[in-house]
């Protein structure tokens, strides 16, 4: 017997994923490529990532097989529509995929349970209640500029600053930038590690000219400064103050987004800054000590769950929920 597949993709800001199901969970087929978020790096490049995902993940000849598919990505990018259709068409896929945002893919990825919360921090940040499986309501997730307060974004940006705000108060080019890393001290080791990111081995002549040149080069790739996160992590974790000071401020303010939407139900934790080990994680799971917290999974796995949930009972697609989420 010809066997049904669901499709399901996680198109990021970093990276674009696709899982291939049977509908009994088993994955058979997974494939990454880059960057697949429209609006952080453009339709053309977007649709690209996730023509070459699919193409990588999907058996060859099984486009027709597929019965159902959902493509998560952040933001609502109407162009994405039709050049959706047109991908899956080419792979033949009768039926374009459901066009979804990341937040509820990202639930999905964590939880089982129709009803409940997402607390999402990677390069963007947010909270989201969900509700029967679909998007209920939204706190933050406004984008790097204005919004996105506690995610990875955010971190760098506030590492960044006071490196800064420390070359304009005439910190010498050579403590900022010293042989060897320093002890934790007063700031001076996340210091150090955001002026390595920034300058690698140049030596600018002036306290001045060193913060000026990193402004320059976060102007010119304002990405850079979501990369500086794990530099606050790895500095946290060595006891730095600044560092430290950084990691709970952002989950302070993650919690208190959360704290918007949150009514019942799990919370589910996703993106890298809540997923990985690390300071912001720690934080934020002590002040959420009375939740029943999890963490996501998968979240290509998750939507092609949830494209399956379609075509199957409630009970049996809950039951494979851990089938489809597993970690590839």
């Amino acid at each position: 017997m010809t066997q049904s597949l669901v499709v399901g993709v996680d198109a990021g800001a970093t990276s674009t994923r696709v899982a291939v199901h049977a509908l009994d969970g088993t994955r058979v087929g997974y494939a990454r490529a880059g960057a697949g978020n429209p609006t952080a790096h453009g339709l053309r490049k977007a649709v690209a990532s996730l023509a070459e995902a699919l193409r990588a993940a999907l058996p060859q000849g099984s486009g027709p097989r597929v019965v159902a598919s959902m493509v998560g990505m952040a933001g609502d990018v109407a162009e994405m529509v039709p050049e959706l259709a047109r991908v899956w068409a080419e792979h033949g896929i009768a039926k374009p995929p459901r066009y979804e945002g990341d937040l509820t893919i990202a639930y999905a990825a964590g939880s089982a349970e129709p009803d409940g919360t997402l607390l999402l921090s990677g390069t963007g940040a947010g909270a989201a209640r969900i509700v029967n499986y679909e998007l209920a309501r939204v706190a933050d997730a406004m984008g790097w500029l204005l919004g996105d307060v506690g995610s990875g974004f955010w971190i760098g940006r506030q590492a960044a600053k006071a490196v800064v705000e420390a070359m304009d108060r005439g910190l010498p080019v050579e403590a900022l930038l010293p042989d060897e890393l320093p002890a934790p001290g007063d700031g001076g080791l996340l210091r150090t590690l955001v002026g390595r990111h920034f300058l690698g081995t140049e030596r600018p002549p002036t306290p001045r000219a060193a913060g000026a040149r990193i402004v320059r080069l976060v102007q010119a790739d304002h990405m850079r400064l979501a990369a500086l996160s794990s530099l606050v992590s790895e500095a946290a974790a060595a006891g730095d103050p600044l560092a430290v000071k950084i990691s709970h401020e952002a989950a302070d303010h993650l919690v208190a987004t959360l704290r918007r939407v949150h009514v019942s139900g799990p919370v589910v934790l996703a993106g890298s800054v809540l997923t990985s080990a690390g300071p912001v994680r720690e934080a934020v799971l002590e002040l959420l000590s009375g939740e029943t917290v999890t963490t996501a999974r998968d979240a290509a796995g998750a939507a092609a769950w949830l494209s399956a949930r379609t075509v199957l009972p409630d009970p049996e697609a809950r039951a494979l929920h851990a089938v489809f989420t597993a970690v590839a």
